[in-house]
């Protein structure tokens, strides 16, 4: 009797084993999606008659999930250029704001803008002959790469995506 009870708990061990299903689906990984830059640097003026406000096309609507960086060209140090990430803002000595330039963007275009009290003083070395670079990073990267690169750095920017500059329109 022992071995017939042995043998039935046996197999109902058997029979009432469970199977193992992984939930959570594998992570998906888009290896097409490639990150982009466009240069803005013809007639990039802010002025009383634009509003200091430019809206700056993009060759080809974006994803809805990407995300925007938008860099200006502030100068060169030792050959290289150097780009600042936009929002910027400048102030005079006293603290007080003086002037700065933001921007928002939608799949098509991103408009680029100055804000401040007096935009006609600004001196035209912030206004006029202005270059600006968007970077369009791919949602899933973004998301994911967010704690890993510096986006502050431009060309910390383009190493991480693999952006070859000579690409760039």
């Amino acid at each position: 009797m022992k071995k017939i009870t042995l043998l039935i708990a046996f197999i109902g061990m058997i029979s009432l084993q469970s199977c193992t299903v992984n939930e959570d689906p594998a992570p998906i990984v888009d290896n097409d999606t490639i990150a982009e830059v466009w240069e803005y640097n013809q007639n990039v003026n802010f002025n009383a008659s634009n509003g200091y406000s430019l809206l700056l096309p993009f060759p080809h609507a974006i994803h809805s999930s990407d995300m925007i960086l938008v860099y200006r060209l502030s100068g060169v140090s030792n050959g290289d250029d150097v780009w600042k990430i936009q929002p910027e803002t400048y102030y005079f000595n006293d603290g007080t704001l003086d002037f700065g330039y933001d921007f928002d963007f939608t799949k098509y275009d991103v408009s680029i803008f100055m804000h401040g009290f007096v935009l006609a003083n600004v001196t035209a070395q912030f206004r006029t002959n202005q270059v600006f670079r968007v970077v369009v990073v791919p949602g899933y990267f973004g998301k994911n790469a967010a704690n890993k690169i510096d986006f502050s750095n431009y060309n910390a920017v383009i190493k991480a995506f693999k952006i070859d500059e000579s690409k760039i329109k």
